[in-house]
């Protein structure tokens, strides 16, 4: 096998990790709820703690990324939140959850723009979308495996120990992580020039300055239009993760101890991501890079938005979580695009702008994870979010218009021109 390939194999994994971990909160939530007297506003505030320490540790931990390599980064990034998902589980007060869940967030946010750096170094431009894909869909994998391995081991032991183990097993990643990886391609035990030579082939990797065009950046009409996409994204991606369990519990009155329902719109979104990541990078070598991204984004975001809709809608249970899972498996078609594009478009600073990305979906997660509580109480209508949702999903959609893969964030001295031979692979001149 390919070294590649094994590296790719450890960051799937680590993206199974980072989502056991997220989502153990919302599939935890009813003995938790119930343990610390948390109501549903406090409910809100601790999905939002989460999301609001995500947002803002995305840049930074992105840019330590760039500068100081991905190896030692992510290795701290990964303590850091293994140690506080133990603590997670030491919780006695909501304040102190509270607290926990802000400082757990804050390493986790380090993650996905440090995988994206790993792939930008470790797989050839026309790779990368298909490396993408299966990150994100090992990450619908975590989601779909949380609550079948939370159930047992929450009626067993009780909801603390869940966060106990799920916080080894991160500290088990962080050593294998150590020990394996290795920064460059060229410094892995065994690989073979021919490998080191299809990574590197018409490319060349440039290490980040010690800082950010941000005037630039602010500049950038392109790159507004992506981060303003994945703010309107991140309401449909965070609902999935944070009140989907308590909205089929509560607003559904749905069984969910089994955890076949919230298991399911998760295997469906890892063969979204799956089937996305493949087919942008088949449209992208038929009709070019700018269109192969953007019909993938605008197809996805469309039907996904349109199914949360129909599910809010549907007065039959089963139809409503079929629904569902279909718009998380349409919204994650578009996931592996989303972060292609932003590494497509920030180069060498990959990582920042992977990281710009996700802090602005995360102010979305902010805004969704707090208001779906206070329109549920405020009004007792389960349903009314979830269209709410669905239509700014669809606007998500529309903005993939507006966004171009091929022009990148400017350079001083290199110009970024995509080939005409093989529109996947970019060439530094």
């Amino acid at each position: 096998m390919k070294k590649r390939y094994l590296v790719l194999s450890v960051l799937c994994l680590l993206a199974v990790i980072t989502y056991l971990d997220r989502t153990a909160l919302s599939v935890a939530e009813h003995g938790i709820t119930s343990d610390l007297n948390i109501t549903e506003k406090e409910f809100g505030w601790l999905l939002a703690a989460f999301s609001i320490a995500y947002g803002i540790f995305q840049i930074p931990t992105g840019m330590l990324g760039d500068k100081f390599g991905v190896k030692p980064i992510l290795l701290q990034v990964v303590l850091w939140w293994s140690l506080f998902t133990v603590f997670t589980g030491m919780a006695t007060s909501f304040v102190a959850l509270l607290l926990i869940r802000f400082l757990f967030a804050s390493g986790e946010a380090g993650a996905f723009p440090n995988i994206s750096i790993a792939i930008s170094k470790w797989f050839p431009t026309a790779e990368r979308g298909r490396a993408q894909s299966f990150i994100w869909m090992f990450t619908r994998l975590g989601g779909a495996l949380s609550p079948l391995f939370i159930m047992p081991i929450q009626q067993h032991w009780g909801w603390r120990y869940v966060f106990f183990i799920f916080g080894g097993i991160g500290l088990l990643w962080a050593v294998l992580w150590w020990f394996f990886f290795r920064e460059n391609p060229s410094q892995m035990q065994g690989i073979s020039q021919q490998e080191i030579d299809e990574i590197e082939y018409n490319r060349k990797i440039k290490k980040a300055g010690h800082k950010i065009p941000f005037g630039k950046i602010l500049k950038d009409g392109n790159l507004w239009a992506l981060v303003m996409m994945y703010f309107l994204y991140m309401f449909g991606a965070y609902f999935f993760l944070s009140w989907m369990p308590k909205y089929l519990r509560q607003g559904r009155g749905l069984d969910t101890s089994t955890g076949w329902f919230l298991s399911m719109p998760f295997i469906l979104g890892a063969i979204g991501c799956l089937l996305g990541g493949f087919s942008t990078d088949l449209l992208a070598r038929r009709v070019g890079v700018k269109w192969g991204r953007r019909i993938i984004g605008l197809t996805g975001l469309l039907m996904a938005g349109a199914c949360m809709i129909i599910a809010a809608l549907s007065q039959n249970n089963t139809l409503c979580v079929v629904m569902l899972s279909l718009g998380l498996a349409f919204k994650d078609f578009t996931l592996p695009v989303s972060w292609t594009v932003a590494t497509d478009i920030g180069g060498k600073d990959a990582g920042a702008i992977s990281g710009a990305m996700h802090m602005f979906g995360q102010i979305g997660s902010t805004i969704m994870s707090i208001g779906f509580g206070y329109l549920v109480s405020e009004t007792h209508n389960w349903n009314l979010p979830i269209i709410i949702i669905g239509c700014i999903v669809i606007c998500a959609g529309m903005l993939w218009l507006k966004i171009d893969a091929t022009k990148h964030l400017e350079d001083t001295g290199e110009s970024k021109v995509v080939t005409a031979e093989d529109p996947g692979l970019i060439t530094l001149k």
